[in-house]
């Protein structure tokens, strides 16, 4: 994907913490980076071999939270209305 898909993509996310992340998904070896020669570079970012690796933890992850998210919520009401224990 390129960087401005990558960034209409993720809602809420500015451009300095999205390429940040880049960055880090880069150096980490989950991410890979390719520039295009062409007026002006198309660069695009895909996931490696080892990125690919880690999305189905990641689903799996996601999924968890999407089941337990009232949970969460009701956690978080409790704790902010009656303070740390």
């Amino acid at each position: 994907m390129r960087f401005s898909e990558l960034r209409d993509k993720i809602e809420g996310i500015s451009e300095k913490m999205l390429s940040q992340t880049l960055r880090m998904l880069l150096r980490d070896g989950l991410v890979s980076r390719t520039v295009e020669p062409s007026t002006p570079p198309k660069v695009t970012y895909g996931l490696t071999t080892l990125g690919k690796g880690i999305t189905e933890p990641l689903e799996g992850l996601s999924g968890w939270i999407r089941d337990h998210a009232q949970d969460i919520l009701a956690a978080q009401a409790s704790f902010d209305a009656t303070g740390p224990r």
